[in-house]
């Protein structure tokens, strides 16, 4: 809930269970609630209502401390704009999420080379990302996702920016994630994207459901 005159309700009654290593995407036009529930997922917004219930841990009952903590160990991020600082090489773009971790910096720099190299760009980590592609400065935000060892993966439009090749190559990265063992949700208007999941879910008008024949429902 939203305050305003009136309120705005932007879920309703959403009741949402996904098992740990599974993939699901969430598609709904503009305005459904879409990013809303996203937010609740990644622990950057309060339901107002409800519990939201991580890996056996109730968030609804943590303090924004403990809050800030699970979501740095538990949660990584992919958005449609890349969100990388231009003038900062690949390598500090993803040694910068783990700044406030009590890691040496010399661990840091192990672990996003190694995660850099996971998503394909180990021989790119010195470049700015002015001069990668589109598809290599996605993978650099995949890595900076992954680089602090999350059981779960939340994509905002992850694909919105890039091409039909380059989207298909952050898929089959996407797909090697989730044969690993890695929980995806992915929120897109792309049905290339959305039919690679093992199920969908329709938001309209803030309420849940199941996709047209993904024979799932939303809880």
């Amino acid at each position: 809930m939203f305050p305003g005159s009136p309120p705005v309700e932007a879920l309703r009654s959403v009741n949402l269970t996904v098992e740990a290593g599974e993939y699901v995407s969430i598609v709904g036009p503009s305005g459904s609630g879409k990013s809303t529930l996203l937010n609740i997922l990644g622990l950057l917004d309060r339901p107002t209502d409800g519990t939201y219930v991580l890996d056996g841990i109730d968030s609804t009952e943590l303090g924004e401390g403990k809050r800030c903590a699970l979501r740095g160990s538990r949660i990584g991020f992919v958005f449609q704009s890349f969100h990388l600082l231009p003038h900062r090489s690949a390598l500090d773009n993803v040694m910068l999420s783990m700044l406030y971790q009590r890691v040496s910096r010399t661990e840091r720099r192990r672990r996003s080379i190694e995660a850099l190299n996971r998503v394909g760009l180990g021989h790119r980590v010195d470049f700015s990302p002015t001069t990668l592609s589109g598809g290599e400065r996605q993978r650099v935000a995949i890595a900076r996702a992954l680089v602090t060892g999350p059981t779960m993966l939340l994509g905002d439009e992850p694909t919105g920016n890039l091409d039909s090749a380059t989207t298909e190559a952050i898929l089959q990265l996407f797909d090697e994630l989730h044969a690993d063992g890695l929980t995806l949700l992915v929120i897109t208007h792309d049905h290339e994207v959305s039919d690679r999941a093992q199920r969908t879910v329709r938001m309209l008008d803030g309420v849940l459901g199941a996709a047209p024949g993904s024979g799932a429902t939303g809880g």
